[in-house]
């Protein structure tokens, strides 16, 4: 596991501090929460959602790219795969030819 050293003022120590104690959690637990909350866009948590969004107040969240959108097979696409994924063997001559 890594580790970084930070060095911070004295009254932001102190609201790091209170913040996390405030939450129940240790202060390297809220920091991590916190780093991991601002790098990975999949995490929804209402805790989570509410640092991103302060994060993103204060300049300092990068938003993730959109993903680019995906569009369902052709209808025609589909129907061919099926044709030919039925024409061999079963999986149950497959099982049974594999114990003799």
């Amino acid at each position: 596991m890594a580790q970084i050293t930070l060095r911070l003022e004295e009254e932001l120590a102190r609201h790091v501090k209170a913040h996390a104690a405030a939450l129940g959690r240790s202060v390297n637990g809220w920091v991590v929460a916190v780093l991991r909350a601002a790098v990975d866009p999949d995490l929804e948590e209402s805790e989570t959602e509410r640092t991103r969004a302060r994060l993103a107040r204060a300049g300092l969240l990068v938003e993730a790219p959109a993903r680019p959108a995906v569009s369902p097979p052709d209808a025609q696409d589909v129907q061919r795969a099926r044709r030919v994924a039925g024409k061999g063997r079963s999986l149950s001559q497959l099982v049974s030819d594999g114990r003799d």
